[in-house]
C-alpha cells in the first residue's frame, strides 16, 4: 500500500507540474536581468572619481566629452549585444547564449577594476588605459545587450501563460534591485571618504580634498569589481537550467521539450502545449515581415517609448540631479529612490495578470507625465526642492509599474514564435540606441540656457519628458494589443488577422 501511495502521488505531482522547478530556473535567469540593472547604474557612484583619476593623464586632456562617452560607453556594447541576441539565441540556443552574456559580464568587472592588467602601469592615466577602461566597459556592455533580449526571452518560453506576465516582470523587478543594490554597494565602499568636486578636479588631485583621494586611486575600481560577484554565480548557476521547449523544438528536440514541459505544466497538459508550438513551428525560417509591419512596429516603438519617456537620465545621473537640487546627501536620496523604485514594481509584479498589461501602460504614462511636468515647473525654485524631489520620485515610480517592466514583458511575447529571435533583437537594439540618445543628451538639454542665468535647459527637458509620456499612453491605447492570458502560439492568429 505504502508503495502505491507513492507512486500515486508522484503522479499527480507528475501531472499537476513542479511549481519550485518553475521558480528554480526563473530565478537563475532574472540574475541576467539583476546584473543588468548592476552594470547600467555602477557608473553612477564611480564616474566622479573616474573623472578625476583621468583628469590627472598627461598625454591627453580628459574633457567633458570624453567623461561622457566614457559613463555611457556601455551603452554601445548594449547596442551590439542586443543586435547579435536574435541571431545568438536562434543558434545557440537561449541557455548557452546567457552564459556567454555571463562571462562577458565578468570579464569586464575585473578588465574596469583594473584596465592596466598585463599592459599598462597601475595608477598611471593615459589615452591608451582609457581606451582599454571603455573596451572593457564595451564588453560588459554586450553582456546587458544579450541578457537584456534574452533572459525574458527565456522565461517567456519556459513560463505557463497564465504567470507569464508575473514572472516575467521579475526580470525588471531584478534589474531595479540590482540597481538599488549596487547603489547600497557604492554608498559603502565610498564610506566616510567624499566624491571630489568638479571644479578642483582641473587642479590636480593633489589640490583635491584628502578624503576624496581614495576616491580617485581606488574607489572607483572596487565599484566596478564588485560585479564579478555576481557575474561569476550567474555565469555557473546558468549552466544547470533547461533549454527552453520552445528552442528545442525548433531544433526538432521534441522528446527533450516533452520532459521539459511535463515539470513545468504537468503531463497531461505538456502533450496539448507540445502541439501547439509544432503547429506554428511547422515553418522555421519565415521572414521578418511574414505577419506584417505592424507586428515589428508595435515592438519596436514600445521600445522607443520605454527609453525616450527619459527615465535612465534620472538613473545614471541621479546623485547629480539631487545635488544639484541642494540636497545633502545626494546619495542617501538615490538610495531612498532605489527602494521606492523596487515597491512601484512590485505593484505591476503583482497586478499585471490582473489589470493586464495595456492599462498599467496607460496609467504609468500618466503619472509620468504628472511627475515630469512637475519638476519642469519647479526645478530651481527657492524653497521648491522638496515639491522637485516628490515629482521625481512619482516620475520614477510610475515608470517602475508600467514601462520598466510591462514592455519586457510584452516583448517577450507579442512576437510569434518563428521570428521571435530575430524581432526580439531589433526592438531590443532600438531600446539601447534611445538609451543612449537620452542619456548623452540629457546634460547637454538640462544645461541649455537662452539667457544667461535662466532656467530654459530644465524645464524644456522635462517638459519634452512629459509630452512624450502623453504620446507613449495614446499608442499604447491605439496600437498595442492586450495579451494577457494568451499562450505565445495565440500571438501568430492575433497578427495574421491584423494583416
Amino acid at each position: 500500500m505504502g508503495g502505491k501511495k507513492i507512486h500515486l502521488t508522484y503522479m499527480n505531482n507528475t501531472d499537476k507540474g513542479s511549481k519550485s522547478y518553475l521558480i528554480s530556473i526563473v530565478m537563475v535567469a532574472v540574475l541576467g536581468g539583476l546584473l543588468f540593472g548592476y552594470d547600467t547604474a555602477v557608473i553612477s557612484g564611480a564616474e566622479k572619481g573616474l573623472q578625476a583619476f583621468f583628469m590627472e593623464a598627461k598625454d591627453f586632456a580628459y574633457t567633458d566629452g570624453w567623461h561622457g562617452f566614457t559613463s555611457a560607453s556601455a551603452l554601445i556594447g548594449c547596442i551590439i549585444g542586443s543586435a547579435l541576441s536574435g541571431f545568438l539565441a536562434t543558434n545557440l540556443g537561449r541557455k548557452r547564449s546567457l552564459i556567454v552574456a555571463g562571462l562577458l559580464f565578468f570579464v569586464s568587472a575585473l578588465g574596469s577594476m583594473e584596465p592596466e592588467f598585463l599592459f599598462f602601469e597601475h595608477g598611471n592615466p593615459t589615452y591608451s588605459l582609457l581606451i582599454m577602461f571603455n573596451i572593457y566597459r564595451v564588453i560588459g556592455g554586450i553582456g546587458v545587450g544579450l541578457a537584456s533580449a534574452i533572459c525574458p526571452m527565456y522565461i517567456g518560453e519556459v513560463a505557463p501563460s497564465n504567470i507569464r506576465g508575473m514572472l516575467v516582470s521579475w526580470n525588471q523587478f531584478a534589474i531595479i534591485f540590482g540597481q538599488l543594490v549596487v547603489y547600497f554597494v557604492n554608498f559603502f565602499i565610498l564610506g566616510d571618504h567624499i566624491q571630489p568636486l568638479v571644479e578642483e578636479m582641473g587642479k590636480g588631485i593633489a589640490a583635491i580634498n584628502p578624503a576624496a583621494q581614495w576616491t580617485v586611486t581606488t574607489g572607483w575600481r572596487y565599484m566596478f569589481g564588485s560585479e564579478a560577484v555576481p557575474a561569476g554565480l550567474f555565469a555557473l548557476l546558468i549552466c544547470f537550467v533547461p533549454e527552453t521547449p520552445r528552442y528545442l523544438v525548433s531544433i526538432g528536440r521534441d522528446d527533450v521539450a516533452s520532459r521539459i514541459l511535463a515539470k513545468i505544466n504537468g503531463s497531461s497538459k505538456a502533450a496539448q502545449i507540445l502541439q501547439d508550438i509544432k503547429d506554428t513551428m511547422v515553418v522555421k525560417t519565415e521572414k521578418l515581415m511574414t505577419y506584417g509591419a505592424l507586428c515589428i512596429f508595435v515592438g519596436i516603438m514600445l521600445s522607443v517609448f520605454q527609453q525616450a519617456v527619459g527615465i535612465n537620465a534620472v538613473l545614471y545621473y541621479a546623485p547629480r540631479i539631487f545635488g544639484d537640487m541642494g540636497m545633502d546627501n545626494p546619495m542617501m536620496i538615490t538610495v531612498f529612490m532605489g527602494v521606492i523604485n523596487i515597491l512601484f514594481t512590485l505593484v505591476a509584479i503583482f497586478t499585471v495578470e490582473k489589470w493586464g498589461r495595456k492599462p498599467l501602460l496607460i496609467y504609468g504614462s500618466l503619472g509620468m507625465a504628472l511627475g515630469a511636468f512637475g519638476v519642469a515647473m519647479t526645478f530651481g525654485h527657492a524653497g521648491m526642492e522638496m515639491f522637485t524631489a516628490a515629482s521625481l520620485l512619482i516620475y520614477s515610480a510610475s515608470f517602475m509599474f508600467s514601462w520598466g517592466p510591462i514592455t519586457w514583458v510584452l516583448i517577450a511575447e507579442i512576437f510569434p514564435n518563428t521570428i521571435r529571435g530575430g524581432a526580439v533583437a531589433i526592438a531590443v537594439a532600438f531600446q539601447w540606441i534611445f538609451n543612449f540618445i537620452v542619456s548623452s543628451s540629457f546634460v547637454p538639454m538640462f544645461n541649455m540656457h537662452l539667457k544667461e542665468g535662466d532656467d530654459f535647459g530644465h524645464w524644456f527637458t522635462y517638459g519634452l519628458y512629459g509630452i512624450i509620456c502623453l504620446l507613449a499612453a495614446c499608442f499604447v491605447w491605439r496600437l498595442v494589443p492586450e495579451t494577457k492570458g494568451k499562450t505565445l502560439e495565440d500571438m501568430t492568429k492575433l497578427w495574421k488577422n491584423k494583416k
